[in-house]
């Protein structure tokens, strides 16, 4: 089986939706990514990392309701699939194992 690879901001933009504890739309995703990273992300690129999870299978998209602070717009929601959690977890397990393999011993080289 190919491995995926995800770029830094569709990993962290798949870790909010999985986080969250219900369907969301992009500007409270931008709004975590900002908390959690203490970084800048324009709205468009949150969209447009939102659309390329769905593309390749990660999330499931709906429309939800009309909202008067939107002007009756609808938000686009969006929740993790399978595909998106197995993702996710085979990148947590690498991620493990690269930190596993660094010696305790170069941390103290280095002072930290």
């Amino acid at each position: 089986m190919k491995k995926t690879v995800l770029g830094e901001l569709e990993e962290l933009v798949l870790l909010v939706v999985a986080a969250s504890t219900e369907d969301v739309y992009g500007v409270p995703v931008r709004e975590e990514l900002q908390r959690q990273t203490g970084r800048n992300f324009t709205i468009s690129a949150v969209h447009t990392t939102l659309y390329r999870l769905e593309e390749k299978g990660f999330l499931l998209s709906s429309v939800g309701g009309a909202t008067a602070e939107r002007g009756g717009r609808s938000k686009r929601l969006f929740a993790l699939t399978a595909e998106g959690g197995r993702v996710l977890r085979e990148i947590q397990q690498m991620r493990t194992r690269l930190w596993q393999a660094i010696p305790e011993s170069k941390f103290q080289l280095l002072g930290i």
